[in-house]
């Protein structure tokens, strides 16, 4: 299993309108990113990834799984990218902030930190358990 961060503005798509889509999940589109696509091509059924609430709160809130591997996405008119499925797993009882996340020096080198910009990250096995220990999941 791999881990990764993906980032939506909380106005666009929330922590709760992906826990209300329920088990069957929803599409994650509209990446127009090469690197973020190429991040969206590695990912595999059951991976699982930091639900990030960009723009305003700048904060992990959740954690979601890939359902569905990646796929074209219908809303890309030059047909260069694509999409996956996923669905909420579980929030974490304490938000992960943007502040917390650059406090800690063993994530001094997470993607989140050097690659501000880029809406789907990829996510170490030590950072994923730092970070979940940080929001309050074992």
């Amino acid at each position: 299993m791999a881990y990764w961060l993906l980032k939506s503005e909380p106005s666009s798509w929330s922590w709760d309108q992906q826990v209300a889509a329920g088990a069957k999940g929803t599409f994650w589109s509209g990446v127009r990113n090469h690197a973020a696509k190429n991040n969206l091509m590695a990912m595999t059924r059951g991976d699982r990834a930091f639900f990030y609430h960009s723009g305003e709160g700048k904060e992990i809130v959740g954690i979601v799984e890939v359902i569905r591997e990646y796929y074209p996405d219908p809303s890309d008119e030059t047909g260069k990218f694509g999409m996956v499925d996923v669905k909420a797993v579980e929030a974490l009882p304490k938000a992960v902030t943007l502040p917390q996340v650059k406090a800690e020096p063993k994530l001094k080198d997470m993607a989140l930190l050097k690659y501000s910009r880029l809406s789907v990250q990829p996510v170490t096995e030590e950072e994923w358990r730092l970070i979940r220990r940080m929001g309050g999941l074992r």
